[in-house]
């Protein structure tokens, strides 16, 4: 078993946005010690260094994911299909844009808004030729709050896992989830 350096202790703590003093509580420890632990000053008792791991891992396990929240089945297009297939693909699912993904990759983003302007010609058009810009991408290890800060801006986000896509988390999903 290989413990966990002060640096170790710090960076664990940091990431998952505790102070020194909301680690001590839930460690049942003084926030002066756990100060004292990461500056390397002292070294702790095994059961210290064992509570205060315990709370970090419960913290942990507290924050919510990407893979907690995405769906992995996304509904979207290809590049080379029809206008006509998307606007048909959105109205059938109820969804107001789609990822347009090639070859499992995601490419760009296609919505009601810019279907509405164009004229019935264009419906046979390739989707490649009225697509926006894909939405953002994310691993599955992202946090509530990442995904947050990028649904302020975008419709979507797309969760990746070695560049192939396998999920999507819209609005609406975070939106339901927080209720």
């Amino acid at each position: 078993m290989e413990l966990p350096t002060p640096a170790d202790l710090r960076q664990r703590r940091t990431d998952l946005g505790l102070t020194q003093s909301e680690l001590a509580d839930r460690a049942d420890v003084s926030q002066p010690l756990i100060a004292r632990i990461e500056g390397g000053d002292v070294d702790p008792r095994l059961s210290t260094l064992r509570r205060i791991v315990n709370a970090l891992e419960t913290a942990e396990s507290d924050v919510i994911r990407a893979a907690d929240l995405m769906h992995e089945e996304v509904v979207s297009v290809a590049p080379d299909d029809p206008v006509s297939v998307a606007a048909s693909r959105m109205a059938n699912e109820a969804y107001s844009q789609l990822a347009v993904i090639q070859d499992g990759i995601p490419v760009g983003s296609i919505s009601q808004g810019s279907l509405a302007h164009l004229e019935e010609e264009a419906r046979d058009e390739s989707v490649e030729r009225h697509m926006d810009e894909s939405f953002p991408t994310v691993s599955k290890d992202a946090t509530l709050d990442e995904i947050s800060n990028l649904l302020d801006h975008y419709k979507a986000v797309m969760i990746t896992q070695g560049g192939q896509t396998v999920g999507i988390i819209t609005e609406a999903d975070l939106a339901a989830r927080l209720s």
